[in-house]
Order: C-alpha cells, then structure tokens, then sequence
C-alpha cells in the first residue's frame, strides 16, 4: 500500500474514518486534492481491527489517526433512551445508524447537522456532495477500482459490492446486488447473526430488570441463574445471547428523508430482545393514557428526528426530556424464551409499579365494581353514536 505524497495546499481536514471502502478513498482523494488529513475513528462497538484500521489510514497518508472508544457512552446515552422511547422508524426499522450518529458528532462532528448546532462556524466538506468527487465515482464500481489503484486493501469486492455500517446496536447492508428488492440476501451476507434455522434446538430463557425503563440486570436461568449487571456489559451479553439464537434479522424497503425509497437488511440483536421486553413490561407498569400520549406523539416525533439527524436540536431535548418523565413507574421484570430468531414472553411481575389487579380482571371474580356500574358509563358513551346514527340516515 503505497502513501500519497501529494504536498497540502488547502489546509488540514480531519475525515470521520471507519476503514471501509467510502472513506479510505475519501482520504486518498482529499490528499490527491491538496489536503492534509488526519482521521478520527470512533470505536461504537463496530467488530474492527483498530490497530490494523490505523495502519491502514497513515498507509494511504493520514498524518495522524485518533482512536476514542465511546462504547459505554453510546449505550447509556442513546440506546438506552431509544429503549425507553420504543423508538422505531416505520414500524420496522429500529434505527442503529442513526443512533451512533450523535455519540460520534459530539466529540468529532461528522453528521452534517450536528455540526452546526455543535460549532457554527465549521466548514464541511461532503464529497459525495462535490461534483469532483461525484462524477469521477459515479459507483461502487469506481471506487473499487480506485481503491485497487490505490493498493487499499478493501472488504468489499466485485463478487460481495454491499456497503455495510456496524456499530454496537446493528449492522446494516445495502447497495450493490441487494438494490434490486427481490433479490434474497445471500446466506453469507449476514454477520452478525447465525441463521435461525441453525440455532440451537434448545430454547435459552433469561430474565431481564428494568429499572425507570432501563436495563439493570439480565439473569440467564438457562446456565446456573448467570447475572450481568452495569449499562454496557448488560448490552453486550445479550447481543451475544441474540446473535447466538439468530434474533434480530430485517429485510426491508424504507423511505430515506430525501424522498426516495432504498432497500436495506439490518442485524440488531440485542436492540430486538430490549424492545420486546421493554414493550411487555409498559403494559403492566405504564398508566394507560401516559402510554397513549407517548406512543401517539413522543414516540413517532423522536424516532423521525433520530432518522434526519436533528438529536441536537430543542425539540429533541423537549422529547428526552418526557421520555424520561414516561418511564418512572416502569420497574419489574419480563421473563424470556430465546428461540431459533423467536423473543417470546414468559411472563412478566413488578413489585413497585403493578397496575394489574387480577380480581379487577378475574372472569371468575367480582372485582372492585358491579356490573351495573357500567350502565352509566356505556348510556354517556352512546349518546355520540346515536346522534351519528340518527344522521346516517338522511345521508
């Protein structure tokens, strides 16, 4: 791997860098175009070679590379807040891009709308925005070329073009072969997850505590009542225990905030176990029209501004700030079978939060109100409808 020479005239940049295709190429063109380059590389959870990844960059002329691990930082201030939100975008995708987004804009500032809340000044330079950039890589194709060009030794290839982002919470795939929608995934496309079809054939139980709806403890009954405990250990042993049971798989076309529609597959193991969970556990512990409220308004409004990238911005605070207020009652337990890609409910208790009164529910017993106490309730009720129905008729 040859590095380039080129002598800078334009001034220092430092490239958001990941070691994939896209930015290794970004940084040899930047320093073809008169920049000195230094890279900053975040470590949110991505299965990398750091070490190598460095290498990599001053290889292809980065004259400094910084390494910051923001793993702990990244669970317990954006993935455990989308737990609590239930956030997810078009009711199927839960957003593991976007959450890495902020976590990484506050200490180096890469997405181009955290910049400017966070330093209003800066200059930003999106090559896929600069026509330079634009026509002479009109693809995967020509990047791979470039790359070989280059001598930058790449992942992708002809045969597997995909492009892929992984972080702690997900991987996603797209482009290449996967852009046409009918196309199935190819089984080894998929990284993180073993196939359901060949997980084990014996189902793991777990039992998972929240507390103000966040994880606290994750018990494993399955092997010797195993407890894991802190914000980031707990994230890690359950993707571990997801990606095992091949939990967490999507295959889905969504509408991107620019208009058009993209297809994408995501692996996001241990985010799949938490939403179930989490979900389960509001149905015993969250007041009915606090729940309402939140999933109406809350819910939708975050998830869309985590999508567009807007989490530094007030309606965002605005939102966290009620997230938060949602969950105070929510503290119990949700006990879970792991199966071959399956999280089922096995139940679910609460020793401070329970809104569940059984009696209250009981088919067998009268609970805390007489049958004829509902006749009020349905006459004011009705009273609307009749009116409608009176009016059908002259419809």
């Amino acid at each position: 791997m040859s590095a380039a020479t080129t002598t800078s005239t334009k001034g220092r940049v430092l490239l958001a860098y990941s070691g994939g295709l896209d930015t290794s190429c970004i940084l040899a063109w930047l320093i073809e175009q008169g920049y000195e380059v230094m890279c900053y590389m975040a470590n949110v959870g991505q299965e990398e070679d750091f070490d190598a990844a460095v290498i990599k960059a001053k290889g292809c002329g980065a004259t400094k590379v910084f390494v910051e691990d923001l793993q702990r930082e990244f669970v317990e201030e954006l993935i455990y807040p989308a737990v609590q939100a239930n956030t997810i975008y078009e009711g199927v995708y839960l957003l593991g891009t976007s959450l890495a987004r902020p976590v990484i804009a506050r200490r180096q500032v890469r997405f181009e709308l955290a910049y400017y809340a966070l330093k209003p000044d800066i200059k930003v330079i999106a090559p896929w925005r600069v026509p330079e950039f634009y026509e002479r890589f009109a693809g995967r194709k020509d990047l791979l070329a470039f790359a070989e060009e280059k001598n930058i030794p790449v992942v992708q290839t002809a045969a597997k073009p995909w492009s892929t982002d992984e972080n702690l919470f997900h991987i996603s795939y797209e482009a290449g072969i996967l852009e046409d929608p009918d196309v199935t995934p190819p089984k080894d496309m998929w990284k993180l997850t073993v196939d359901p079809e060949d997980a084990p054939n014996t189902p793991e139980r777990i039992t998972i505590e929240f507390t103000q709806g966040k994880p606290t403890k994750v018990i494993n009954t399955t092997h010797g009542n195993k407890e894991v405990t802190g914000g980031l250990e707990i994230f890690l042993y359950l993707n571990q225990l997801a990606r095992q049971n091949g939990i967490g798989r999507l295959d889905i076309v969504e509408n991107r905030f620019i208009g058009i529609k993209s297809r994408g597959c995501y692996e996001t193991p241990a985010g799949t176990i938490l939403r179930v969970a989490h979900m389960d556990l509001e149905g015993l512990t969250l007041d009915r029209q606090v729940r309402n409220l939140r999933d109406q308004f809350v819910t939708p409004q975050y998830s869309n501004i985590l999508y567009n990238g807007m989490y530094f911005s007030p309606e965002a605070e605005f939102l966290l700030s009620s997230i938060a207020a949602s969950q105070k009652t929510v503290n119990g337990e949700v006990r879970l079978k792991l199966y071959k890609g399956n999280v089922i409910v096995e139940g679910r208790s609460s020793k401070t939060n329970n809104l569940y009164d059984m009696e209250e529910s009981s088919m067998d017993v009268q609970g805390g109100f007489s049958p004829l106490d509902s006749e009020g309730f349905i006459k004011i009720q009705s009273i609307r409808l009749k009116k409608w129905g009176l009016n059908q008729k002259f419809v």
